[in-house]
């Protein structure tokens, strides 16, 4: 998933409790949907950005000096920037995005 395109706010929002509910009918059912989802971003996210921060690792054991790679740096502070998992998964499931299914 791109998350460098994703629009979902960065601040606080209310959304319409009925907006929610209205693809399952039950609220609690629908925050449990956007949790899982949540989940799975914030995964995705850590992963991918886990992934970027090896390239700057370094073999040394000393703790002697530590360098500031000013590159580092910048990827951590974009990825501070993003919007969090949970309003990404909110917003995904206001728009109908998020499949889901009963399990019987």
């Amino acid at each position: 998933m791109d998350f460098k395109r994703i629009d979902a706010p960065t601040t606080t929002v209310t959304y319409s409790r009925t907006a929610i509910e209205a693809p399952t009918g039950n609220i609690y059912e629908a925050i449990s949907i956007i949790a899982k989802r949540a989940t799975q971003i914030n995964t995705e996210i850590k992963k991918e950005l886990s992934e970027k921060l090896e390239e700057f690792a370094t073999a040394n054991d000393s703790l002697e000096e530590i360098f500031e790679n000013k590159e580092q740096i910048e990827v951590s502070r974009f990825y501070e920037r993003l919007p969090k998992p949970q309003a990404i998964a909110v917003k995904e499931w206001l728009e109908g995005k998020i499949y889901y299914r009963e399990a019987n």
